[in-house]
């Protein structure tokens, strides 16, 4: 079976220097000093002992700060982990699950795993998600939002008339980088009981070198994700990871500022790029999708390298093969892609 897999492929970590890395949606700026503080107190003899598996103090923060019950709340490594039970533990039925054809492609890998039978929604001409779409027999529905990796966003509103037409489908909304622009789907939980949605410490918190990710949903969900959990790996966080999540969930403030840099640098890079000519789609992420009318995305790509600026090409769907996927950096990353362009362009 396993050589028959297409493993996921993510975005290069090169080592070279002097390297402008644009290229995998990392943040800019570091994680918050009580991140530091929190790590490096767990520096100690009590290494020598597993952390909890249940990790109940990040779970009640994560609760806290979300306003839902502990019961509600599962935690893991990285949202990879988490979306890999939640397909295997609720997204294995008989119908296919839906999702749409320009989207994280970790999705389709998960059912080759799991052997999960899927069908992909077309994005609109403008990339976008269409609820209407997705009103037909499926084995449950999964999407990022805002999606990857064209950036676009689905309003709550829209996310709330999917779930009123699929009742009896499990619905995943994958929240990877909602905090850079649109409003979360948790409070929809409450009267949804077939939501689950995923987030991630790794981009708007700035840690995803702790790989900490974590789901909202009703508890028969969440019992659902913990059965798989404790079926596989039942120490799932270590405790640096613990300790530097909770830090940097309690410390709002510094997470705020750090967004709201990344929001005001990405208004700044759309308006440069489109200065230069690039259609750029509207983005709620911490990332643009654009595309020149008169330049392969390939080709950018590969003359951005010659640079030392790296940013993220995708060859298919072919439809997509025009787009470089960019991620907003600090300002001088972003000038420093900006000037390498108007040369090239």
């Amino acid at each position: 079976m396993v050589h028959g897999l297409t493993p996921y492929v993510p975005g290069e970590q090169p080592k070279l220097a002097n390297l402008v890395k644009l290229n995998t949606n990392e943040n800019p700026y570091g994680p918050s000093p009580k991140v530091i503080e929190a790590v490096r107190a767990e520096a100690a003899d009590t290494l020598r002992l597993y952390p909890d598996p249940n990790s109940d103090r990040l779970r009640a923060g994560v609760a806290a700060y979300h306003g839902v019950a502990f019961g509600q709340v599962f935690v893991g490594n990285g949202s990879d982990e988490v979306l890999a039970h939640a397909f295997m533990a609720l997204l294995k039925h008989e119908q296919p699950i839906l999702f749409p054809d320009i989207s994280y492609s970790f999705y389709p890998v998960y059912c080759g795993l799991y052997e999960i039978a899927h069908r992909t929604i077309p994005l609109t001409e403008q990339f976008e998600i269409r609820v209407d779409d997705y009103f037909v027999p499926n084995g449950g529905i999964i999407f990022p939002n805002p999606n990857a990796p064209t950036g676009r966003l689905l309003a709550r509103a829209e996310i709330e008339r999917l779930l009123a037409g699929n009742p009896d489908s499990v619905v995943v909304v994958d929240e990877a980088y909602i905090d850079f622009g649109g409003e979360s789907a948790v409070p929809l939980v409450a009267r949804h009981p077939q939501l689950l949605v995923i987030r991630t410490l790794s981009k708007s918190h700035a840690l995803a070198g702790l790989r900490v990710g974590y789901a909202i949903g009703q508890p028969h969900l969440i019992e659902a994700l913990v059965r798989v959990k404790d079926s596989f790996n039942s120490y799932p966080l270590d405790r640096f990871a613990q300790a530097g999540a909770l830090a940097s969930i309690e410390d709002h403030a510094y997470f705020e500022s750090i967004c709201a840099k990344v929001v005001a640098t990405r208004t700044r890079l759309v308006a440069a790029m489109q200065a230069l000519g690039f259609d750029v789609l509207p983005s709620a992420a911490n990332f643009i999708f654009a595309r020149h009318p008169a330049h392969e995305g390939a080709a950018l790509a590969a003359a951005l390298r010659e640079r030392n600026i790296i940013v993220r090409h995708f060859r298919s769907p072919e439809r997509i093969a025009p787009f470089l996927r960019i991620t907003v950096g600090t300002d001088a990353q972003c000038d420093a892609l900006v000037g390498a362009l108007r040369a090239l362009c």
